[in-house]
């Protein structure tokens, strides 16, 4: 369990860097619920929906999206609407792509994440 964590009883997403969260490329039907979701991971993504890995779908509109995630102890299904916009969505042409959580954040708040640029940091070679 790495993608929701118990915080004094309540379910909290930790968006932390060993995260995983998949986003499927084509838009589902979004009268689809927990359990259509979940199988959806099995089926059309190829991956466990109890991994505790973060799955993202949206709808066609792209205004809308779901994401499922095994907690421990349940599936949670959370859902987010943008009232003014549209979702920018990466252009995967079949099964998923992998975002940071990052990258996550900024979708979720309807931004352009595709024009931020992640600079590559050089990693020290020794301490000073």
């Amino acid at each position: 369990m790495h993608g929701v964590q118990s915080a004094q009883g309540l379910g909290v997403i930790s968006l932390g860097s060993d995260l995983r969260i998949m986003i499927a490329s084509k838009p589902v039907d979004f009268r689809k619920g927990i359990n259509g979701l979940a199988a959806l991971v099995s089926t059309a993504l190829g991956a466990n929906p109890y991994s505790g890995d973060i799955y993202v779908f949206r709808s066609k509109r792209n205004d809308r999206l779901k994401m499922v995630v095994w907690d421990g102890s349940g599936m949670v299904l959370l859902t987010k609407v943008l009232e003014d916009r549209r979702f920018i969505w990466p252009a995967v042409h079949a099964g998923a792509v992998r975002l940071s959580a990052s990258e996550l954040a900024l979708l979720l708040d309807g931004l352009d994440w595709t024009r931020v640029e992640k600079k590559p940091v050089k990693r020290p070679a020794k301490t000073a």
